[in-house]
């Protein structure tokens, strides 16, 4: 089963509330909350129970949890909104309790419990906030059981549904992938992935097809392809995004590239096999290129990409020097040659743009260094046009004055 759906009890029970409350958190800011969580669970089990007026009515729910009594969800739907504002300041025993409680309880009672909840009187939004406490226990049960019971929701989610019922899914088609996938392609039969979205992009069936097409490429890939022609063309790059390359693992990225590149439309096909570069280290996109067989174009997208991120990351952090750019250059060159003078110009025109350490006559003058060094007018076009002289026109006017093409210059002078 996937780890996801295994997460200790508390955990589970805290991240459900802070994904509800701020689903736009990122996961590393939420695996340092469950860090924190944990600890401030061992410090709460090493003291008495607390007395704080505030959580005796929360109490008195868990209190009917351990004796097996009807759970007040209406109260509890209260509590969790507390918790949600505040998880460290929240009674985390509670919490525990009751998550403890959910899963001792049977499927059937899971499902019960859902028809319970659905029926509040409570605000859509709480209803479905307690709702999403039950995916977790009831997934570990019976996975089919749980997409059944949660499918109807997906078709108006904005993410947060789909997120969760994908792992659910994943960990299912991983298990007994033929009817994983005959039960989701009933599901796109019977309209439950139906959208309202004008370009006919669905967030939830975008998810489920990611991950099932991220499950099929190495174990059959050619399945993998008849799932992504079966979608519009226009979406389908849409499909591949949720699953970019650098997450797929080094053995799955080929059959990846060999997806885009037969079945996306050629505009978005670089976005897609280049987004690996970014972040990566020029030794890493090297290899990473010469995995995927990269195309020339598809190479020097890349080289541009980690060109682009590797000078905003040096200068944000210091002044970009002489010995920077020589490093740069020289794996351009023996990756992209004829784009070396370019990418140097764009380099500068970013350092200057993102760093603020830099300054314009800085720049001019490195710019100055290697047009003179190779001759080559790239450099100077590159950075001008990028830079478009950055307040400083009548230096920049002054260093266009140095193009040797007269075309070239006379264009230059003019932007300016």
């Amino acid at each position: 089963m996937n780890p996801k759906l295994s997460i200790p009890p508390v955990i589970a029970l805290a991240l459900a509330g802070i994904l509800i409350t701020s689903q736009h958190q990122s996961i590393s800011a939420l695996e340092v909350a469950s860090a924190a969580l944990q600890k401030h669970l061992a410090a709460a089990r090493s003291t008495s129970p607390g007395t704080d007026p505030s959580h005796a009515k929360a109490a008195a729910v868990i209190q009917a949890a351990k004796n097996k009594g009807p759970l007040d969800w209406k109260k509890f739907a209260a509590q969790l909104v507390d918790f949600g504002r505040d998880p460290f300041g929240g009674n985390l025993r509670i919490m525990t309790d009751f998550q403890q409680r959910l899963q001792s309880m049977s499927k059937e009672e899971l499902c019960a419990a859902l028809d319970e909840i659905a029926a509040l009187d409570l605000p859509a939004e709480s209803r479905a906030k307690l709702g999403f406490l039950l995916i977790e226990p009831l997934a570990a049960k019976d996975l089919q059981l749980t997409l059944g019971q949660f499918i109807n929701g997906i078709k108006d989610d904005s993410g947060g549904l789909s997120r969760r019922l994908t792992d659910v899914f994943k960990a299912w088609a991983t298990k007994d992938p033929a009817k994983a996938i005959a039960w989701f392609d009933q599901q796109i039969a019977n309209g439950q992935f139906d959208t309202k979205e004008v370009d006919g992009r669905s967030i939830g069936r975008n998810m489920f097809e990611a991950d099932l097409i991220n499950l099929l490429l190495s174990s059959a890939p050619a399945d993998a392809s008849r799932r992504l022609a079966a979608i519009p063309a226009e979406l389908r790059a849409g499909v591949l995004m949720q699953h970019p390359l650098q997450l797929l693992g080094e053995e799955k990225q080929l059959a990846f590239a060999t997806l885009v590149r037969e079945l996306v439309p050629g505009n978005e096909q670089i976005e897609l096999i280049t987004d690996e570069a970014r972040g990566l280290g020029y030794g890493e996109v090297t290899r990473f290129m010469d995995r995927i067989a990269a195309t020339p174009t598809e190479r020097l997208a890349c080289v541009e990409k980690v060109a682009d991120s590797q000078i905003r990351s040096i200068a944000k952090g210091r002044k970009i020097t002489r010995e920077d750019l020589d490093t740069l250059r020289d794996w351009a060159t023996r990756q992209a040659p004829d784009t070396t003078g370019r990418i140097t110009g764009k380099a500068l025109a970013d350092a200057l743009r993102y760093g603020g350490k830099l300054d314009f006559a800085a720049a001019s003058e490195l710019a100055l260094h290697y047009h003179q060094a190779s001759g080559n007018d790239d450099v100077l076009i590159s950075f001008l046009n990028d830079s478009s002289g950055h307040g400083n026109t009548d230096q920049a006017r002054a260093l266009a004055a140095t193009i040797t093409d007269a075309k070239r210059r006379e264009e230059i002078l003019k932007k300016l």
